[in-house]
């Protein structure tokens, strides 16, 4: 796969979208906006137009894309190709028919219901789609952006990670690195890359930890909870210490739901999200725990929480549910609790 073969005319991107229509948009983010297009074949594609902040070089946006176009997974958007004309930075993907994640679990479309089996596929697709990234492909890849709004459903709602706009390469064995500059979303980042900028292949385990509680109970992680500022992950870690981790499932499948089922996955999902990096699994082992029910869970320890509502209480003021205590610290842009079981 070369760098001709991936490279598309701006010319034929015009036409796939009509000029970058209006109509034609199907989402924004912070790296930029995605058209919807057709090529002259009939292909359905959609074309990203990176911001011209974006930062990229034009060598390193191109040997990036050379990289990227080389993975191949069920569970992941297929990258197609580029173009690049003068300021013009632009990715082309397959087109996935179903809008994110986060539309079918928090948006318009809530009211219609994904069962527990449904969900249940979508978090095996999203495991082993994340297992590829980190293990299984030619490249060692770090996403740092995994979340609702960077999986899309295709027409049967198998879930594709998409966006890698954010994504680190890193070489042979390596599976870490560390950067000055925090880049993602903060209620997914992982402590010690919103802190410090480590960021690791058990970074992405904790952004996957906070995906799948948010699968499991159809909420936000930023939502303000019944305790008034507790967060998702406190939410459920308060629950799974009360021996309540059911309460934490959506109401709208717990008839649908299989008990063992839903509590394993809320268990791997307390195990990712833990503070100290070194206990969280690896994305082969979660897959594994997905699989087989063989294989005994470890008992989780405290996670951090993350999340970007300011909350207007002291340093030392402390949060103390039945069976935990937990302690908020402030930073400018975030705020940090601890849960430590009494």
């Amino acid at each position: 796969m070369t760098e001709q073969s991936l490279q598309f005319e701006l010319d034929t991107i015009l036409e796939a979208t009509n000029n970058f229509s209006i109509e034609n948009k199907v989402g924004e983010g912070g790296f930029g906006v995605v058209y919807k297009g057709i090529l002259p074949n009939g292909l359905e594609i959609a074309v990203k137009r990176l911001s011209k902040s974006s930062g990229q070089g034009s060598l390193e946006f191109k040997n990036e894309v050379v990289l990227l176009a080389k993975l191949q997974h069920r569970n992941l958007v297929r990258l197609l190709g580029f173009c690049l004309h003068a300021e013009e930075k632009i990715l082309i993907y397959e087109y996935v028919a179903n809008h994110s994640l986060d539309f079918f679990l928090f948006g318009p479309a809530k009211d219609v219901k994904l069962d527990w089996s449904s969900r249940y596929r979508i978090i095996g697709g999203i495991a082993r789609g994340m297992l590829y990234l980190h293990e299984d492909s030619r490249l060692r890849i770090i996403h740092r952006d995994l979340k609702a709004s960077n999986v899309l459903l295709d027409e049967e709602m198998n879930p594709k990670i998409s966006d890698f706009g954010m994504a680190r390469i890193v070489c042979g064995s390596q599976t870490q690195a560390m950067t000055n500059r925090i880049v993602g979303t903060f209620g997914y980042m992982s402590p010690e890359y919103a802190m410090h900028g480590h960021f690791s292949v058990k970074s992405d385990v904790f952004s996957f930890g906070v995906l799948l509680l948010e699968i499991i109970s159809g909420k936000r992680n930023t939502r303000i909870f019944e305790s008034g500022y507790m967060d998702l992950l406190c939410y459920a870690w308060t629950k799974w210490k009360n021996a309540e981790a059911m309460e934490i499932l959506d109401s709208n499948m717990v008839d649908s739901s299989l008990e063992n089922e839903a509590l394993r996955c809320i268990n791997i999902a307390l195990l990712c999200v833990q503070e100290d990096d070194e206990l969280r699994p690896s994305m082969a082992s979660v897959v594994l725990m997905l699989n087989s029910y063989s294989i005994a869970l470890s008992v989780p320890q405290n996670p951090p929480f993350v999340s970007r509502k300011k909350i207007k209480h002291t340093t030392s003021e402390l949060l103390e549910s039945d069976n935990s205590v937990c302690t908020v610290w402030h930073t400018d842009a975030t705020a940090i609790t601890n849960v430590d079981p009494r």
